[in-house]
């Protein structure tokens, strides 16, 4: 084991397992963790599942839909940095809990619902509950998950991300088009409640040991060079991301001319591999920790490389002609599981512990206008132009920015000393030689 600096027991005291994270507890806390994410991913997107069953039944225009789609978006981001200091200050157990509860309700509640005005509402609510979700994971991830084990923890959550939008496209538009969105909504946020009880008995409460006053508040952690960096990093995936989301089934139905069968399957494969690549990349990662190399550089290295070969291949893909492009898209969804793959854990070590949940709500804030950004500007540019193209141009090049930033903005990788850093000197917690926790 590396040695710390001077001012690092209490900081090893709280990175070492407490003795009821046996590894059986802990496995299965990541995978609620990871089920609560694909959950979550499954929630914000299934609006765009029943969107066309919406608009004829409530008779809105495409604007009213457009705004349906969006108001998730505006709730979600702003709440992120609140969301942050909720998870630093009390405990997360039962702040994930809260938010957890409210947005299956608010699912299943949809259901029920008619008008345009009851459904834009109870969007802004889930927004709300989903909030706390990235901000709770990032908490658990960086205070039990450490050294070695923070590869894999990071790509589970990558993989639920992931697998919610396989989901979407390979189940849910079989579901809707055989029982209607209503029974979808309902089913779905009845049986997202299930995973309450099982996470109450699993989620270890917030150990009673008093931690140091942290003089580091919001505004001195965005003075923080690198907190920019990360929140450019992720707007550049996230851009990515909800670009593939919206924008994927419609271009290959009316861009490719694929039938509606052959989209979900295709979409579908895209976001499957995407899920195995953050778990391979996870696994790959905590291997290379565990025979010596930085955790830092080994995070840092895959999101750029992840970041620029997904670039790439969705330039070529749009490019492409019909025998290879689905091949190209599935390239493309390897490289977007590398980045998400790793690029949490990059934050969780940079932020530590007991700041990780304030940085990753600024982050989250920044990261998730990409959600507003890449569906609207897609829809201009394909009206001003005619073609889908420009849109895949305007990904990759957003995606290089992200990789530049991973490079230039953040620079090493190291837990940042906080107390120091508030006395205006902004210096690692560890020693050159970085910490590996067994």
């Amino acid at each position: 084991m590396a040695v710390l600096g001077t001012d690092n027991s209490s900081q090893l005291k709280s990175a070492a397992p407490s003795a009821f994270e046996s590894r059986g507890r802990m496995n299965a806390l990541l995978l609620l963790v990871g089920l609560s994410v694909l959950i979550n991913y499954i929630d914000r997107s299934n609006l765009s599942i029943a969107a066309s069953l919406i608009k004829d039944e409530l008779k809105i225009s495409a604007s009213q839909l457009g705004m349906l789609l969006s108001a998730f978006f505006w709730t979600y981001a702003l709440m992120q940095i609140p969301a942050g200091w909720l998870v630093d200050r009390f405990d997360v157990k039962w702040v994930f809990a809260f938010g957890f509860f409210i947005w299956s309700a608010s699912t299943a509640v949809t259901g029920i619902l008619h008008g345009f005005a009851a459904l834009l509402a109870i969007r802004v609510i889930l927004g709300l509950g989903e909030s706390v979700a990235f901000p709770s994971c990032a908490k658990i991830l960086g205070t039990h998950f450490h050294g070695s084990r923070r590869g894999v923890a990071n790509a589970v959550v990558a993989a639920g991300l992931s697998l919610g939008p396989a989901l979407g496209m390979f189940v849910g538009g079989t579901v809707v088009g055989r029982f209607g969105w209503r029974p979808f909504f309902l089913a779905l946020g009845l049986l997202g409640l299930l995973w309450l009880g099982p996470w109450v008995l699993v989620m270890p409460r917030r150990t009673a040991a008093p931690h140091r006053k942290h003089h580091a508040g919001l505004l001195h952690i965005l003075r923080h060079q690198p907190v920019w960096g990360t929140c450019v990093g992720l707007f550049a995936l996230n851009y990515a991301l909800y670009f593939l989301v919206t924008w994927l089934p419609f271009y290959l139905v009316r861009g490719r001319g694929l039938a509606m069968g052959q989209m979900a399957r295709v979409g579908g494969l895209v976001f499957l591999v995407a899920a195995l690549s953050a778990l391979a990349a996870g696994k790959l990662a905590d291997r290379w920790v565990a025979l010596g190399h930085s955790a830092g550089k080994v995070h840092k290295g895959m999101v750029v490389v992840g970041s620029l070969g997904l670039g790439a291949f969705l330039v070529v893909s749009v490019v492409a002609p019909a025998n290879l492009f689905i091949w190209t898209l599935v390239c493309a969804g390897f490289f977007e599981g590398m980045i998400a793959g790793n690029l949490w854990a990059i934050t969780q070590i940079m932020a530590g512990p007991r700041l990780v949940g304030r940085w990753v709500g600024v982050q989250n804030f920044i990261g998730n206008f990409a959600g507003v950004v890449a569906p609207w500007l897609t829809g201009y540019l394909l009206d001003r132009t005619g073609l889908y193209r420009w849109s895949f141009f305007v990904t990759a090049a957003v995606l290089g920015v992200g990789a530049l930033s991973w490079i230039f903005l953040v620079g090493p990788v190291q837990e940042v000393n906080w107390e120091k850093s508030s006395a205006g000197m902004v210096v690692p917690a560890y020693s050159a030689t970085e910490a590996r926790l067994p």
